[in-house]
């Protein structure tokens, strides 16, 4: 069920979508993701900017896995306000690390996703708590930050984040 009934947007799938292509940039932006690194915030942004100025997203969009970086995020607030746009809310689902590792190396079997393997998931991890996790902060200071326990109940989850969009709903 669409929530908000807008699109979700998702950045690893843009790019994993990139890369499928037989491009120099889709062979660029491979290079990135089979070794677990972050795609130049440039490029990630550039494909976000031309699909929230896409007819689908004029009622606003969900991102999901973007902005993951601090420059990320300022090049999304600088995109927004030149469109006259806000982002309403970041959620963070917290996850403990080690079921996040167990998490993705099963989503690894059932999706076949050559990306998802022990060291690749290591390295994102490393990746995350180095340019990821300082977004926490960032989003926090703008007061747009919502935290929710990712170990509870898919059903608990779900509520949770409902909780939150509502209290950003104006």
């Amino acid at each position: 069920v669409n929530l908000l009934s807008i699109p979700h947007l998702s950045t690893g799938e843009m790019l994993r979508s990139v890369k499928k292509q037989d491009t120099a940039l889709s062979r660029w932006v491979a290079s990135y993701i089979d070794a677990g690194r972050l795609a130049p915030d440039h490029l990630v942004m550039r494909i976000v900017a031309q699909r929230l100025k896409s007819d689908e997203c004029r009622n606003g969009a969900l991102f999901d896995g973007f902005p993951r970086t601090i420059v990320q995020a300022q090049l999304l607030d600088d995109f927004l306000s030149e469109e006259g746009l806000k982002l309403d809310m970041a959620l963070e689902l917290r996850v403990d690390e080690e079921e996040l590792i167990q998490r993705l190396l099963k989503r690894a079997q059932i999706d076949g996703r050559v990306d998802d393997n022990y060291d690749t998931i290591r390295e994102r991890l490393h990746v995350f708590k180095t340019q990821t996790a300082p977004l926490t902060e960032y989003y926090a200071r703008q007061s747009k930050l919502e935290v929710v326990d990712g170990m509870q109940t898919p059903d608990q989850v779900f509520d949770a984040i409902k909780a939150c969009v509502d209290r950003h709903s104006h």
